[in-house]
Parts: C-alpha cells; sequence; structure tokens
C-alpha cells in the first residue's frame, strides 16, 4: 500500500529537518531510543501553521516526523486506531485504514485518513474528548462552556462555569482545557471568573481557575493561565502557563506542587510511563508581557522554547526533547499513540486525499 507523505522524513535522529515553511526540527539524541522503547508515536498540533505532527521511528533507527495539513489545528483525542481533532469551524474523525500486518510505504505502522468532519462553525474549539458512549465532548472556548457536536446545530452546551451568567460568542474567562474521569468530564481550566467580552485578557497574571465539573465547584483560583488539566495515576496535573511550571494539585484542597519548570508557553500535555509530555510555544510579540514566565526564564539565563519535552515525573528532569526553530512559534495539544511504532497521517487538503480509497471486507 502506497500513500505518498508530504514530507520527507530525516535520515538520522538528530539531524535538523526543514518544515514547508523553513522551520527546523532538532532532538535530543535517544529521543528516537524512548520512543521505541515506550512502544508510542507521539502526535503534536500547531494551530498557527495548521499543522498536525506526527512523529515515531523508522525502521533503520532514525526519527520519522510526518506533517499533516490541517486548518486551525488545536486539541486531540488519540488513540491507537482513531484520532479526534478539533480545528477551525470542525473536529474531525480520523481512523487508521491498514489492517494488522499492513504498512504505507513499506515503514508506517498506521496511516490515519479522516473519516468524518462535523461542522461546528468557529466556536475556537479548544481540547477534546470523547465519552465511552462515543459522544465528543468539547471545550467551546468563545461561549464559555463545554459542548458536544449537534447534527442540526452547530453545537449543544452542556455544562457551563458557575460564573458564566449568559452563552454568548465573548470568550469571556477563556476557558480551555478538560480532564476526563471514568469518561465523564471532571476537570477544566479557564483564564479568570470574567463574565464579561474578553474580560480575561486583564486578568492573566493571577487568577487562574481550575474547576470541580461534578461538584460546580472552583478548587483553586490561586494558577496564571492554567491549560490541560489531566489526571494520571489518579493525580491531578495541569500546566500553570503563565508560570512555566507543571504542577500536581491537591484535589481537595486545590494547593498546587511544582513539577517541573519548562522554558515556554505551556499548552498541551500527556501521559506515559510515568512521563509527563508537553508542548511549549514562544511568546506571542507582547501578549504575555508582565507574566511570571519572563521572570523565571531570565532568572535561569533561558530562552523560550517551541518544541515538545519529556519529563520523568519521579524527578521533574526533562528526559528527551523536540525542538522547532524559525517560523512555528506556537503548539497546542499534543497525544500519545499507544503501540505505534512510525505514523502517516493523510490530510483533508492533500493532492492525495480523494485518491486514498480502501475498502472494507464484506459481511
Amino acid at each position: 500500500m502506497t500513500v505518498d507523505p508530504e514530507t520527507p522524513d530525516p535520515q538520522s535522529p538528530n539531524e535538523p529537518q526543514a518544515a514547508p515553511t523553513g522551520t527546523q526540527i532538532s532532538c535530543s539524541r535517544n529521543l528516537p531510543g524512548w520512543l521505541a522503547n515506550n512502544g508510542a508515536g507521539i502526535v503534536f498540533t500547531s494551530y498557527q501553521s495548521g499543522i498536525v505532527y506526527f512523529v515515531g521511528v523508522q525502521p533503520n533507527g532514525g526519527l520519522s516526523i510526518h506533517q499533516t495539513g490541517f486548518p486551525r489545528a488545536m486539541g486531540l483525542c488519540a488513540q491507537r486506531q482513531r484520532i479526534y481533532l478539533a480545528s477551525h469551524a470542525q473536529i474531525w474523525r480520523m481512523e487508521n485504514m491498514l489492517r494488522e500486518g499492513e504498512f504505507a510505504n513499506n515503514q508506517y505502522d498506521v496511516c490515519y485518513v479522516p473519516r468524518n468532519a462535523q461542522t461546528t462553525g468557529d466556536v475556537d474549539a479548544h481540547e477534546i474528548a470523547v465519552e465511552p458512549s462515543g459522544r465528543i465532548i468539547f471545550v467551546n472556548t468563545s461561549y464559555s462552556c463545554l459542548a458536544t457536536v449537534d447534527p442540526i446545530h452547530g453545537f449543544k452546551p452542556l455544562w457551563q462555569p458557575p460564573f458564566i451568567t449568559k452563552l454568548a460568542p465573548e470568550d469571556r474567562c477563556h476557558l480551555n482545557g478538560l480532564a476526563m474521569e471514568n469518561g465523564e468530564a471532571r476537570y477544566v481550566t479557564a483564564v479568570s471568573r470574567s463574565d464579561s467580552v474578553s474580560g480575561w485578557r486583564d486578568r492573566r497574571g493571577e487568577g487562574g481557575v481550575l474547576i470541580d465539573v461534578q461538584q460546580d465547584r472552583v478548587l483553586t483560583d490561586k494558577l496564571s493561565m492554567p491549560h490541560s488539566p489531566r489526571l494520571h495515576n489518579n493525580q491531578l496535573y495541569a500546566l500553570n502557563s503563565g508560570r512555566g511550571h507543571l504542577v500536581r494539585i491537591d484535589r481537595q484542597t486545590g494547593a498546587a506542587e511544582e513539577v517541573a519548570f519548562l522554558p515556554g508557553f505551556v499548552r498541551g500535555l500527556a501521559f506515559h510511563n510515568n512521563h509527563a509530555i508537553a508542548t511549549l510555544s514562544l511568546p506571542r510579540d507582547q501578549s504575555f508581557a508582565g507574566l511570571e514566565l519572563e521572570d523565571e526564564l531570565q532568572k535561569r539565563d533561558a530562552d523560550p522554547w517551541c518544541g515538545v519535552q519529556i519529563i520523568d515525573l519521579a524527578t521533574g528532569n526533562v528526559v528527551e526533547w523536540l525542538r522547532l526553530d524559525g517560523e512555528i512559534r506556537e503548539l497546542f495539544d499534543v497525544a500519545v499513540l499507544p503501540d505505534v511504532r512510525c505514523p502517516l497521517a493523510v490530510s483533508p487538503l492533500a493532492p492525495e486525499f480523494a485518491g486514498t480509497v480502501t475498502m472494507a471486507d464484506p459481511d
């Protein structure tokens, strides 16, 4: 089975790769080994460039990076066989079209093909999850609520923060992150408690909230631009993005414990084998000016990153990394592809999209 990837894979684990936009991609020496030893690939998104990056290991042991175009690529919900992706005005479902033992281009062990696109309209969908029933839940940032798709309308609201008095396309509190527990929405993050149009923009430095959805309770309001709440081994984590930290949050008191400092504006968090995987972005002009993140970088004499870092939860050390230098400055979300070695995907924008046809086995 042949599917032409849109960009070539690098030939060496550490050789910089030129992306279509002129961005150079480099990685830590043992990133391919870490992926192989942990039996996983990684997928992450850049809404700025409209690219989804699939990272794995080539048959020769080198790093594989495949880039696939989706307009304003944002939140991910990924499994080995299926990926959901929030993008501009649509939520996509992609399926692995390869059967057991099949390979695309003699090296890719999964090949994700878009099979459904649910049009929501431009609601600035951020993070996304799927219930065991198959119902999609996404963070509708524009309307300050959790929502699901609807066969007739753009979306159906499911829940809103207790301080939001009206569902309006005003991005009042910048609701952005979603954590699931036992198949249900459990925690969300927002930049503030604001209940007026774009009110969060003047409250980026402090007052960031993490909310228990099931109890309608603000667990803490001591964060700075928080993102990406996640439950891992029954512990609650989040990214305290305005300060540059991965934090562990006490589920009873809301107290935040710093696990690791990450040199960039962090959004996107996944876990695998007692490691956290986070995506980092560069500051956006002056929009992040005045955040404690700036002071933390100066204190460490460090420059901000755009890329992916893998953190050992036992030590807080960054053990592996992938870095993007050049025109791509902002990433959004990251997910682990379990039991995947070398992933590939087909873009709905690519010439080969219409010609990628497979047939199901007859009943």
